[in-house]
């Protein structure tokens, strides 16, 4: 493991005696379950939460067993608060803290500190250790870990005192990454359910949920009646930046998402795309069945493969036209085209002008459009910010476990 000295960069005040390497067996009591005989009825859909590898950190359980499967099986009770180490499959390495009384299976070793011992200390230490001990015991992702191996893990330990209060500052820590991440996720769901239900739904001429002052049935409109092409060239090489279009990120820099590759060093013959402009890319992702549309947003300029089609608005917001292409709706327009194009030439493909022949669902009023495209774009910002939040604390977290463990 990673050593360097018996004491770690990082310290509480009040601690400066050295830590002591021990062999985790010798500060903890541990033990496997198994798992009752699946084909056998009367073992399952009981009351005993059944904990898997894959839940060690859930606060719920899929399966339940029975008293009478607990007793004809393997399997081992454990209680809430005994630190649980994942050791087959792809968990393998995983460790979490019982959040509720249950029953384990043979891929979970139960860990419980003996006197002297913090289990939060020894969790965040697991967890500094968990690449170190896969490519120690799993080379190439083979095979399992046992009760044996982790035992007899290496370690280093303080006082009590010490262990305690490293425990406590990364529970803390653990809970605050949490909470970030729950606000997260709740931002996330809360959009999703927004962009059903602020565009009408198939065969409606009104959203379900609407600004007040707003009334009038919403238009189909063609693209083409909102949007031009745009298809200059960088021939005068304006611009050094390649582009290529993320689903999951927009228009980013293209040497950043393929590890410092572009696709030609000669960018004279690109499109010239400007800041505020869209480009679409055909190419299709799980979350983009009929490719993805985005807005340069990041940079004033930069350049894109004319495989890519480009345009900019004349009669739309920007920032609705942005959401709209986050929602599904479009893509039965270009499913239809795309699907023609399949019977006609063998191949999904849509070209330019059958592009801008595309329908949308537009509010008719300006207004409206800025108004949903201001909300939008404030939840972006918004879940933008815990994600940055949720990625500095992890870094953060990653940081002090390399620091404050010996």
């Amino acid at each position: 493991m990673i050593e360097s000295s018996n004491n770690p960069s990082i310290r509480f005040a009040g601690f400066t005696d050295p830590w002591e390497q021990r062999k985790l067996g010798e500060v903890v009591n541990s033990f496997s379950g198994g798992t009752p005989d699946v084909g056998n009825g009367a073992y399952y859909g009981g009351t005993i939460p059944f904990i898997r590898s894959a839940e060690i950190n859930s606060e719920v359980t899929e399966l339940f067993i029975t008293q009478e499967g607990l007793n004809n099986s393997s399997a081992r009770i454990v209680k809430k608060g005994t630190i649980l180490y994942a050791l087959y499959g792809a968990t393998s390495g995983e460790v979490g803290i019982a959040t509720l009384d249950g029953a384990i299976n043979q891929a979970i070793l139960a860990i419980v500190p003996q006197y002297g011992n913090d289990a939060f200390f020894l969790v965040g230490w697991l967890r500094r250790e968990k690449q170190q001990i896969i490519s120690t015991y799993l080379q190439g992702g083979q095979g399992n870990l046992s009760g044996g191996i982790v035992n007899g893990l290496l370690l280093h330990v303080p006082s009590l005192d010490e262990q305690q209060a490293i425990g406590s500052f990364f529970s803390h820590l653990d809970d605050l990454i949490t909470l970030h991440q729950r606000k997260y996720d709740k931002l996330v769901v809360f959009k999703k359910a927004m962009l059903e239900q602020m565009f009408p739904q198939e065969g409606e001429s009104v959203p379900r949920i609407r600004f007040a002052g707003f009334t009038d049935p919403w238009e189909q409109r063609k693209l083409g009646e909102l949007a031009q092409r745009v298809t200059r060239k960088n021939s005068d090489n304006e611009s050094d930046l390649p582009l290529t279009i993320s689903a999951q990120y927009g228009l980013i820099d293209q040497r950043l998402f393929f590890n410092n590759q572009v696709a030609s060093k000669d960018m004279s013959g690109y499109y010239l795309l400007r800041k505020g402009e869209f480009a679409y890319n055909k190419s299709t992702s799980v979350d983009s069945p009929w490719g993805a549309i985005k807005r340069l947003t990041q940079y004033e300029k930069g350049c894109v493969s004319t495989l890519y089609i480009c345009f900019e608005l004349i009669g739309a917001d920007p920032n609705y036209l942005v959401t709209y292409y986050e929602t599904n709706r479009w893509y039965k327009a270009v499913q239809m085209i795309a699907a023609e194009g399949a019977r006609n030439h063998g191949l999904l493909n849509i070209a330019p002008d059958d592009f801008f022949g595309t329908t949308l669902s537009v509010p008719p009023s300006a207004a409206e459009q800025q108004a949903i495209g201001s909300f939008f774009s404030h939840l972006d910002d918004l879940i933008t910010l815990h994600q940055r939040k949720l990625e500095l604390l992890q870094n953060i977290k990653k940081s002090l476990l390399d620091k404050m463990f010996v």
